[in-house]
C-alpha cells in the first residue's frame, strides 16, 4: 500500500516538474517574442513619425523609386 502511495507521489510530482518546465520554456520564448515586438513597433512608430514630414517623403520618393523633378540628376550607387 505505502509503495503504490510513493509511485503515485513521484509520478504526480514528475507529472507537475514537467509541466513547470515546459510552462518556463514558453514563458522565455513569449518574452522573446514580445521584446521583438516592441522592438518593430518602435520602428513602426519611427516610420510614422518620419512619414508625417514632406521633406522626408520627398527624398524617400526620389532614393527609392528614381524619381526626380526637372533638372534633377539622379546617380544610384548600389552596396
Amino acid at each position: 500500500m505505502i509503495v503504490i502511495l510513493m509511485v503515485m507521489l513521484v509520478r504526480t510530482v514528475a507529472s507537475d516538474w514537467q509541466e513547470i518546465m515546459d510552462n518556463n520554456h514558453q514563458i522565455k520564448h513569449l518574452t522573446e517574442e514580445y521584446n521583438s515586438l516592441l522592438s518593430e513597433e518602435k520602428k513602426l512608430e519611427s516610420d510614422v513619425a518620419k512619414l508625417q514630414d514632406s521633406d522626408y517623403i520627398a527624398r524617400y520618393a526620389k532614393e527609392k523609386y528614381l524619381y526626380s523633378q526637372d533638372g534633377d540628376t539622379i546617380i544610384r550607387m548600389d552596396d
